[in-house]
């Protein structure tokens, strides 16, 4: 039985969307005192099982860690693998440090609940619903939807019944971490305007901006070229934020050429990426991030780096320096090709 609990919370990984996965892939391991922990934050309304708890502390082997807020000691997800040890006469427990604000750390208990372990109610889940609404109103339906096992149409039941109107919200963040406006006509007619006043920008600065794909992006501009309205006619009923639109500033969008005059620091650089939810929500983009937090460009720091090396491994950290240096040049070329495309595109 406890070889089926571990599997199961080892194929929350697999199961689930890449939010969770982030939230777990940050948790550090680690050993504390029982009783340094605190209730959990669990959604469920009714405790732990009793004859689940029993059934736990009655394996002999060891449990699977348990997740634990850092900052408050709340158990995040474990609950009854923690009265299990309790009961077990356990003084120490494993656990998974999670070091997020607590709004997160309640849906990443949400959603582990939902993917392994006992099953949450209906009455449970709908609740965790309302309780993320409140924390996470720009978050989509669907992406709620998965965090709390329910379908996007019962979650878009629970934010009309519990949830002020949200016109006003410039979009809601979904699944695939790309941020969409509510209002498509909205998202059209500012795209509108900055291809007018930035005809410079690529197309996918002009969507990325806005907040829309890059294919209405195309489309917006090849309407714009026709002289034609950016919101086609089946779409106009839905622009009751034309007047703030028209009242909002234009962002600076620079062209690829006047980009490279502006030049932002490294760490502004770096600062947006681990900002950009096309980056932060996908395993490549984390991975990305990771390669460039590595700071190599401090030549001090690098000579350091270069004195510290024994002299007996110089010659294995000298091959693997010279593989890492091809390795970036080939990424350099292959990013370098995909932007001289994409502004032959736009020109096109």
């Amino acid at each position: 039985m406890v070889h089926q609990v571990s599997s199961q919370v080892n194929a929350v990984h697999r199961r689930s969307g890449s939010w969770l996965e982030m939230q777990l892939d940050s948790c550090v391991p680690a050993r504390v005192p029982v009783q340094s922990l605190k209730p959990s934050l669990s959604p469920r309304r009714d405790g732990e099982n009793l004859e689940h708890v029993r059934m736990l502390a009655e394996c002999g082997s060891s449990l699977p860690p348990i997740i634990v807020h850092r900052r408050s000691m709340r158990v995040v997800d474990g609950m009854h693998r923690l009265r299990a040890a309790i009961l077990r006469g356990d003084s120490e427990i494993d656990v998974r440090l999670y070091d997020g604000d607590e709004g997160d750390a309640f849906v990443l208990a949400v959603q582990a609940n939902v993917t392994h372990g006992l099953p949450l109610s209906a009455a449970d889940r709908r609740q965790a619903a309302e309780r993320i609404l409140r924390t996470h109103p720009d978050w989509s339906d669907r992406m709620i939807a998965t965090a709390a096992g329910l379908s996007p149409a019962t979650v878009r039941k629970v934010r009309m019944r519990t949830t002020a109107d949200d016109a006003s919200r410039g979009g809601r963040l979904g699944k695939d971490g790309r941020v969409r406006p509510l209002n498509g006509a909205a998202g059209r007619e500012l795209a509108g305007r900055l291809i007018a006043e930035r005809p410079g920008a690529t197309l996918r600065e002009i969507a990325k901006e806005v907040g829309i794909s890059l294919s209405t992006a195309r489309d917006v501009r090849e309407r714009v070229r026709r002289g034609l309205d950016p919101v086609p006619a089946r779409g106009r009923a839905g622009r009751s934020a034309r007047e703030e639109i028209r009242a909002r500033p234009v962002p600076d969008l620079p062209s690829r050429r006047s980009a490279a005059q502006c030049q932002p620091s490294r760490a502004d650089r770096l600062s947006l990426l681990r900002e950009d939810p096309s980056i932060r929500f996908n395993d490549m983009g984390r991975l990305l991030l990771r390669w460039l937090e590595v700071d190599l460009t401090t030549a001090e720091w690098r000579r350091s780096v270069a004195d510290s090396v024994p002299a007996h491994c110089v010659d294995g950290v000298l091959a693997m320096a010279w593989e890492n240096v091809r390795a970036w040049q080939d990424l350099a070329e292959r990013l370098d090709q995909r932007g001289r495309i994409a502004a032959e595109r736009t020109t096109s």
